[in-house]
């Protein structure tokens, strides 16, 4: 039996780079090497793609790395490389990554691929669009004002405190692992956050503040999905914020599953499956909620491509309710190929 062609593509011009790293090492040590022939793709932060070993996986400034790029239909080519891939597992999060791009192009080169379609991914990357369609399906999100890059002057302290009241959030719009975010308390911290969002993004939202517990569920699945056990973030600083994630060993614990009564189990599994559907996901996703002392849930945002070490909070999620990480590689696997048979089956022309 032929052994099926991967491609792992991981880094990007993100600034969650380091994160993809840290995911495609994990996802790597899982795979079935018997079963799979597996190829690294590395892209540089300046953008170069690159044909990796597996030991060089984090050294490859230190090796001979040959350029590549993917091209339809499905195939690696580079000077001295040309080959058929059968499917790809984009592990990148973030901009450049995560936000339809790589998957435009994984379209275009007609290659199977892990994870929500262009659509769903380029919706979930923007905080504003996703919370403008969440809402208009009746599911609960906080009150926002937006500011693009060109209104930045407009973005007056006085006038967006009296809409959202302190404290407040300020964000990119288009990021993720909270880079940029500030907690906002008063005036002079207001600007200030304003400024480093727009660091990151040319849209920058401010945020209301939710009073509430930090729930996380894990979705797996195209047509039928499953969902998992919520899981809870404790934060031991003032928010979830990028060193409480990944430098901050004590910034945060994760308890899995939360401990929840059946209702509010259920009642979170519910919303996070219709957020999965209203914004058209597929594959995969880890839908991050609010959950109040009333019980009032409110959707914080959606990750198509969530951290996806063996610590990461979407394989533990779905490893508490049964589904083991090496498993969920494998079953992301088949549904990347049923999503792309599907797309493949409609027809091209009108001509018949």
């Amino acid at each position: 039996m032929s052994k099926i062609s991967i491609g792992i593509i991981y880094g990007g011009k993100s600034t969650e780079h380091e994160i993809s790293m840290r995911s495609a090492e994990s996802v790597l040590t899982v795979l079935d090497k018997k079963r799979y022939d597996i190829n690294l793709i590395y892209i540089t932060k300046s953008g170069e793609w690159l044909l990796t070993k597996a030991e060089d996986l984090f050294n490859w400034k230190e090796k001979s790395a040959e350029k590549v790029r993917i091209v339809s239909p499905g195939r690696i080519e580079g000077t001295d490389i040309n080959k058929q891939l059968d499917v790809v597992i984009p592990i990148l999060h973030g901009t450049m990554g995560e936000d339809g791009t790589v998957q435009g192009l994984l379209e275009l080169a007609e290659v199977p691929y892990v994870g929500c379609n262009v659509r769903s991914s380029a919706i979930c990357m923007d905080k504003d669009i996703t919370k403008k369609l969440l809402k208009s399906e009746g599911i609960d999100v906080a009150k926002s004002v937006v500011f693009k890059y060109n209104e930045k002057n407009k973005a007056n302290f006085n006038k967006t405190k009296e809409k959202l009241s302190l404290p407040m959030f300020v964000k990119p719009v288009n990021q993720g692992s909270s880079v940029g975010v500030s907690k906002v308390t008063d005036e002079k911290s207001f600007y200030n956050a304003i400024d480093e969002a727009f660091k990151y993004d040319t849209k920058v939202m401010v945020e209301s503040a939710i009073n509430g517990r930090e729930i996380e569920v894990a979705i797996l699945g195209n047509m039928d999905p499953f969902v998992s056990l919520p899981g809870e973030i404790i934060s031991n600083t003032e928010f979830y914020s990028y060193e409480s994630k990944y430098i901050d060993e004590k910034g945060a614990s994760l308890e899995i599953p939360a401990k929840l009564n059946s209702f509010q189990v259920t009642a979170l599994q519910e919303v996070a499956l219709k957020t999965f559907k209203i914004l058209d996901c597929e594959g995969l996703g880890r839908v991050d909620m609010f959950l109040t002392d009333d019980n009032e849930i409110f959707v914080n945002e959606v990750n198509t491509f969530p951290g996806f070490t063996n610590i990461s909070m979407y394989p533990k999620l779905l490893e508490v309710s049964g589904i083991e990480y090496s498993s969920l590689i494998e079953r992301l696997i088949e549904l990347a190929l049923q999503t792309h048979k599907l797309k493949t089956d409609l027809r091209k022309s009108l001509i018949k």
